[in-house]
């Protein structure tokens, strides 16, 4: 308990992936289920899904497809260099670690 209270010991990996998964995982579902939320109390955010629901429905199914495509992609490489940076603070950690084990 004293290594913990003098930063002699780290407990950052476990909190690391566990901010991790609060990053890649709840919080990309709880913004898609305050979305009606967030347009009923900014106007301006309402106007701006009505303009796009309105450009999109006018796409052709090609570029419709294009488009999710795109969405889907964009994504997926946020999720993994946000994996990414959390490799890196851990891969970090464990370094820290086994130097000062040898």
């Amino acid at each position: 308990m004293m290594s913990f209270l003098t930063f002699r010991s780290f407990i950052s990996v476990d909190i690391l992936i566990l901010s991790y998964y609060i990053g890649a995982v709840i919080i990309p579902m709880a913004m898609w289920f305050s979305k009606a939320y967030l347009q009923r109390k900014f106007h301006l955010l309402d106007r701006v899904n009505h303009i796009i629901i309105t450009l999109f429905g006018k796409l052709t199914l090609k570029k419709k497809i294009v488009s999710i495509l795109i969405i889907i992609m964009l994504f997926i490489s946020m999720e993994i260099v946000w994996r990414m940076c959390f490799e890196v603070m851990i891969g970090y950690f464990q370094m820290i670690e086994a130097l000062k084990n040898t």
